[in-house]
């Protein structure tokens, strides 16, 4: 487990044409690449963003793994008409929490370098959920039958409510 926990990518973004009344293009990111490299089909580059990777999120790291399609999640926003990378993931728990903060969370395809380090460090790390020891929700019928012997534990005679 001495590989390294975290690698520096870069975002890159496009200005994506709309079909609107209110705004005519709009910043997507489209790529990434490893630092340094320029993503294919960017306009603008958020470069130098860390993908660290965190023993605690192991099983949101697999979650996205047998996805479909795994993806890196961008979370970004757009300060003055640039885009800003807040933070690259693959958990989806950490993506899941940023949008539900309100931020901007977009999945780029993940590139298959990037596939297995992941899967390496997540299957390390991963550890099952505790298995909780059962408990009983409800007495059981013994339990429940009062000093009187009926069910309900009301004075009166046992099985009384039964019409025969």
């Amino acid at each position: 487990m001495n590989a390294p926990r975290a690698v520096d990518l870069a975002v890159g973004f496009a200005r994506v044409t709309l079909a609107s009344r209110w705004a005519d293009r709009a910043w997507w990111p489209v790529a990434i690449a490893p630092a340094g490299v320029v993503p294919a089909g960017a306009e603008a580059i958020c470069g130098r963003e860390e993908l660290r990777l965190h023993a605690d999120e192991a099983e949101n790291y697999l979650l996205n793994l047998t996805a479909p399609t795994p993806v890196v999640f961008v979370i970004w926003r757009l300060e003055a008409d640039v885009p800003s990378v807040l933070m690259v993931t693959a958990s989806y728990g950490e993506a899941a929490r940023m949008l539900d903060a309100g931020e901007r969370v977009e999945g780029l395809p993940l590139p298959d370098d990037l596939r297995g380090w992941i899967e390496d460090f997540a299957r390390g790390h991963y550890r099952p959920p505790e298995r909780k020891p059962r408990t009983r929700r409800y007495a059981s019928t013994r339990e429940a039958q009062g000093a009187h012997g009926n069910a309900a534990g009301l004075p009166g005679e046992a099985g009384a409510w039964r019409r025969a």
